[in-house]
């Protein structure tokens, strides 16, 4: 069973590592916690308060961590369409018809013959 007052104690003091270490996800309102902590009866409301906070701030991060996620492979896949494919190592790649032209005629007038 978590003691209230001690995860109160950790609550108020702003400690939350203590807190969870405590039991604050764990707690469980029960009559009479109003009265656990002299000049604490918001005992139960603090507690639930900080556990929706905490509950929040985990979901947010997740959020925030699958979004990542998401932009890192979308930022992959758009590069891999942009990456030209790779050459293969057994085929020349074919040039296009004009330098084609444009080479046999440079290499026809190296040798001196008329193009």
């Amino acid at each position: 069973m978590v003691q209230g007052g001690e995860v109160l104690h950790c609550v108020l003091a702003d400690d939350l590592d203590a807190a969870l270490a405590a039991g604050l996800m764990d707690y469980v309102p029960t009559p009479g916690d109003d009265t656990l902590v002299p000049g604490h009866p918001d005992l139960p409301a603090r507690l639930l308060q900080a556990q929706r906070q905490l509950q929040r701030a985990w979901a947010t991060r997740e959020r925030y961590q699958a979004r990542a996620q998401r932009l890192a492979r979308r930022a992959a896949e758009r590069e891999a369409r942009r990456a030209p494919p790779a050459p293969t190592p057994d085929l020349k790649p074919a040039l296009p018809p004009a330098a084609a032209a444009i080479l046999a005629r440079a290499k026809a007038k190296a040798a001196g013959k008329p193009s």
